[in-house]
């Protein structure tokens, strides 16, 4: 499994609305930054979270562009249930209509 966060994997991310994206863009990037400061510090427990970090941050921009691109579409809203009796009555109705 590739290095990252769970939830930031890119079957996730494509369930996120737009505004979703640009959220977890900005939390990426300002725990990148705390990482970035503790290490400069010498405070940071884990460096393989830096990367992790930075693999998360690329997913997020790899799937806004896709969809900038037209090759990912956003998620679509989800749709009502249909109840397949009605398209039966309707059918009917519409026959009856043309007859």
């Amino acid at each position: 499994m590739a290095v990252g966060t769970k939830d930031l994997a890119p079957d996730n991310l494509r369930g996120f609305d737009d505004e979703r994206l640009v959220d977890e863009l900005r939390k990426a990037k300002e725990e990148l930054f705390n990482l970035r400061f503790q290490s400069a510090t010498g405070q940071l427990d884990s460096h393989g979270r830096l990367r992790a970090v930075k693999r998360d941050i690329a997913r997020i921009y790899t799937e806004m562009r896709e969809r900038e691109l037209g090759i990912s579409a956003p998620p679509a809203p989800k749709a009502e249930p249909v109840d397949p009796k009605a398209d039966k009555k309707a059918a009917k109705a519409e026959k009856k209509a043309k007859a």
